[in-house]
């Protein structure tokens, strides 16, 4: 296991580190080029950034705000992609004995109780983990392997990019995807721009319709809009690290509910 995950981690973070220049590069080109085309409409990228580390800045995310400017793109990247990691390491390698010491410190008449729920809080953290790993890393596959057949710089480094974003439901992706489209635009016109939008969008249905429903129907089922809400709270909380980490923990609390509802819920 430890070698796998150092495995994983090394390859998604060397991709991050070799690629990471160039892909602040071409999304500066592209923005520039957004500007040439669209200027008069005020839709540059600048413009887009500058909007959105204001409103980042407004919900406190400032960790999410540097982001968006230089060399932090990729300094958050890594650390987001390293923490990642590290959580379904530590959370696949390690849930019993958390549970074991919980159940050592509380009273002996709630112990069994209290090791049942963080079980079942951490089994809960591990499918959303286990199921989050596979459609990243499936992908990042897909999309890496489509950008290099178009030619496009940078492809491994955008499909890291993916995996990672994988970790944050749907706003992962959606930026993700985007700057992988920006990429190829900058880089290779819009002709391949427009391709490298349909092998996204490929993608994303394929995740949506058929990786999502097969591989995390067994973990526990949020709501869109629950997940949504998760996000904003840990975007503005911790930024980069509260969005990263929010629908674990949810994931976490709906597994302690449903061990509640189990147990005292009404007999059926």
């Amino acid at each position: 296991m430890v070698a796998v995950v150092g495995g994983a981690g090394y390859i998604v973070v060397s991709a991050l580190v070799d690629s990471g220049d160039q892909i602040v590069s071409s999304l500066k080109q592209a923005g520039k080029d957004l500007s040439r085309h669209f200027g008069a409409a005020g839709t540059s990228l600048d413009d887009v950034a500058g909007h959105a580390k204001s409103l980042l800045g407004k919900f406190g995310a400032t960790a999410a705000s540097g982001v968006l400017t230089g060399i932090s793109v990729v300094g958050e990247l890594i650390a987001t992609a390293v923490l990642a990691l590290l959580l379904m390491f530590f959370f696949l390698r390690d849930s019993h004995k958390v549970a074991d010491s919980l159940r050592s410190f509380a009273p002996s008449e709630t112990g069994e109780a209290v090791e049942a729920m963080a079980r079942r809080a951490f089994g809960a953290v591990e499918g959303f983990m286990r199921g989050t790993t596979v459609i990243a890393l499936i992908d990042a596959v897909c999309i890496t392997v489509g950008l290099l057949f178009l030619g496009v710089p940078g492809a491994v480094g955008l499909g890291a990019l993916v995996f990672v974003g994988a970790y944050i439901p749907y706003l992962g992706a959606f930026l993700s995807g985007t700057v992988a489209v920006l990429v190829a635009l900058a880089d290779r016109g819009w002709v391949t721009g427009l391709w490298a939008l349909g092998v996204v969008l490929a993608v994303q249905v394929l995740e949506g319709h058929v990786l999502q429903p097969m591989i995390q129907s067994r973990t526990v089922q949020m709501h869109p809009a629950v997940v949504i809400l998760a996000i904003t709270a840990g975007a503005g909380v911790a930024g980069i690290l509260g969005i990263l980490l929010a629908v674990p923990l949810t994931a976490a609390v709906f597994g302690v509910f449903s061990e509640l509802r189990t147990r005292y819920g009404p007999a059926s």
